[in-house]
């Protein structure tokens, strides 16, 4: 299907509100449990929850749910609700009495483009999108464009629009690498035919792309690290500017461990990542330039973004 959800047991969940003021949404990408996981953040002003908790040197190394959203520092609020429903599953680390799930988040910022500052996702809109990738099933379509976190994307300093686009390429070895942005870039995307524009984006300025890679892979937490690293020159690749001070980019690596990498000798080990991390980086700029593309047919209500322009426009 070209998307994320080829690595078999990966799910992803949209929830948005466009209409009454808003424009916002969240996105759960929710692996199977057991699934390893880290981060990487580059951007110069992000908004994340839990993301010290993927670092290797910590104490859990699996991930039960990442968060996608909008909102920007507000919609973090949506982890909670995320966090709330794999309690209710049982997914999360064992402690006395419960479990407390492993739930990181990172937002875009999009406040105000539906006309109301306050219209931003809250615990509910997590738990309900973490329960839509779960019903979802697996291998499982991705809806891509104006959808959950991606609602109120826009890119280019706010003259294109942005939204949701995934991507996912399959090795030789049995390898899936997957992807699934969130593009709500500062910077323009490449390759796309986009005119130069100038022009001051005022708030819309404020920006954020938002990366989750996903493989079958067998990995630890340090080469998680490692591959979430690797997916932004995938990011970098897919827009100029990429990881300025104005955008909070943030890219998360997800390995469910199903397939070993071959390992054999430290050549066959180095040479198994690299080709993986590499993939993991073109993954990214697909699923970039995916999401502008698949924003670029939405029909938009007359003021709803005033002076923004669609791909080819």
């Amino acid at each position: 299907m070209n998307a994320i959800t080829d690595v078999a047991g990966i799910r992803v969940g949209h929830v948005q509100k466009n209409d009454e003021g808003w424009l916002s949404g969240v996105t759960v990408v929710l692996p199977p449990p057991g699934t390893v996981g880290s981060v990487d953040v580059r951007g110069g002003g992000p908004g994340t929850h839990e993301t010290d908790a993927l670092d290797p040197t910590t104490l859990v190394p699996t991930v039960d749910a990442v968060v996608l959203t909008g909102g920007s520092a507000f919609g973090l609020a949506s982890a909670t609700g995320a966090q709330r429903w794999c309690e209710e599953q049982g997914r999360g680390f064992a402690v006395p009495g419960t479990v407390v799930p492993i739930v990181p988040a990172a937002a875009i910022f999009d406040l105000g483009r539906g006309g109301d500052v306050r219209a931003r996702p809250d615990a509910d809109m997590g738990y309900q999108a973490v329960a839509a990738a779960f019903a979802s099933g697996d291998h499982a379509a991705v809806e891509r464009g104006n959808v959950g976190a991606g609602t109120g994307a826009l890119v280019a300093r706010g003259q294109y629009k942005g939204g949701v686009g995934t991507s996912s390429i399959t090795l030789e070895s049995g390898v899936i690498v997957g992807a699934i942005a969130v593009v709500n870039a500062l910077g323009s995307p490449l390759g796309l035919g986009l005119r130069e524009t100038h022009g001051d984006a005022g708030p819309q300025g404020l920006n954020t792309t938002l990366v989750v890679i996903a493989t079958n892979a067998a990995l630890d937490v340090a080469e998680c690290k490692r591959t979430a690293a690797s997916g932004h020159a995938g990011l970098a690749r897919a827009l100029d500017p990429s990881h300025t001070l104005a955008d909070g980019d943030t890219v998360f690596a997800l390995a469910t461990g199903a397939v070993a990498l071959d390992r054999s000798s430290e050549q066959a080990r180095q040479v198994s990542l690299i080709t993986l991390q590499s993939a993991a980086a073109e993954a990214v700029r697909l699923a970039i330039l995916d999401g502008v593309e698949a924003a670029e047919s939405v029909t938009t209500p007359a003021g709803e973004f005033p002076g923004y322009r669609t791909v080819g426009e």
